[in-house]
Parts: C-alpha cells; sequence; structure tokens
C-alpha cells in the first residue's frame, strides 16, 4: 500500500492493509483483528461503563450491551475490515463487515451506537431514524450521546452521573 509506505516513510504509523479474521470485542465501537485496534467509522456506541435507562426508567449498562450484543452477532464468524484513517490513538478507523452486514450500521439500527455525522456525515441516519421509531435499544429510554458522556468522565465525573443528564435523549 503506497499510502501506508509514505506515512511509514514520515515517521507516522502506517495504515494496516484491509484486515481480515476472528474479531476479539473492545467495546461497543472497537475491536481487534491480529493484534490491531480497529475503530468502527462513523458510529459512537457508548463505553462500557456507561449506563442508560431503560424504558421503566432503570439503569441499565449499555455501553456493556452494546459490546456483549456485538460479540454475540459476530459469532467467531471472520470480519473483514477495510481501513479509512488512523484516530489520535493510533488505532485503524476503518469500515467492518460480516459477511454482507456492515456492523456500524447494524449497531446503529439496533440502537446499540449512534450515527456520528461529525464523522459519516450521515451516512448511518436512516438506520439510526429507523432505531428511534422502532425504540431499539437506547431508542427504548434515555440516554447521554458517548461523545458527551466522555467529556463529563474527563472533567473527573462519575459514570453513573455522567450517564444521566437533563438533556438525555429522547
Amino acid at each position: 500500500m503506497v499510502a501506508g509506505l509514505a506515512l511509514l516513510a514520515s515517521g507516522l504509523p502506517a495504515l494496516a492493509d484491509d484486515l481480515t479474521g476472528q474479531a476479539s470485542i473492545i467495546d461497543g465501537d472497537t475491536l481487534e483483528i491480529h493484534g490491531n485496534r480497529i475503530r468502527l467509522w462513523g458510529i459512537d456506541a457508548p463505553e462500557t461503563t456507561q449506563l442508560c435507562r431503560g424504558d421503566d426508567s432503570e439503569k441499565y449498562r449499555c455501553g456493556a450491551q452494546a459490546a456483549n450484543d456485538l460479540d454475540a452477532f459476530i459469532a467467531r464468524r471472520p470480519v473483514n475490515c477495510n481501513p479509512i484513517s488512523l484516530d489520535r490513538y493510533g488505532r485503524t478507523v476503518a469500515t467492518c463487515t460480516v459477511g454482507d452486514t456492515d456492523l456500524g450500521e447494524w449497531l446503529v439500527r439496533s440502537g446499540l451506537a449512534l450515527d456520528w455525522p461529525q464523522y459519516s456525515k450521515g451516512r448511518y441516519e436512516v438506520a439510526q431514524r429507523d432505531a428511534e421509531r422502532a425504540g431499539r435499544g437506547m431508542w427504548k429510554g434515555s440516554y447521554v450521546e458517548p461523545w458527551l458522556y466522555r467529556v463529563c468522565i474527563r472533567v473527573g465525573g462519575r459514570p453513573a452521573d455522567c450517564s444521566d443528564d437533563a438533556n438525555a435523549h429522547p
């Protein structure tokens, strides 16, 4: 891959070529294949420690649910990832599929992650509207956007406090 060689020559990490293999789930939007950490492009799933409220208003571990449901969906089948870029943490950012299913779209359509328009440019907007209308996953109750949850944690907030917000969705 010529782009990868150029990055390597510049002293920056190189993008991996297409990555295919059995994936280990790190969290709802991060997996690992052959030792390579891969962040799913265009979506944001709740953090592992993040809580949401279900339709009964009770808190549940929506971040852990996203990771567990993704693991169950993949079911040890081969995952194919097409690298797009590297993030600031050195992870490969990629679109990944199992069979013909885009994992980012599956997560968003299942209500386990959100379309992140800042990056996706709305690619998963229809899947998100579908999940919201059907009340799937996070849409069955309320949640704080994962990007806002991370900001709260970074400034010293506790997971339970950062997971609840007067402006939580819906």
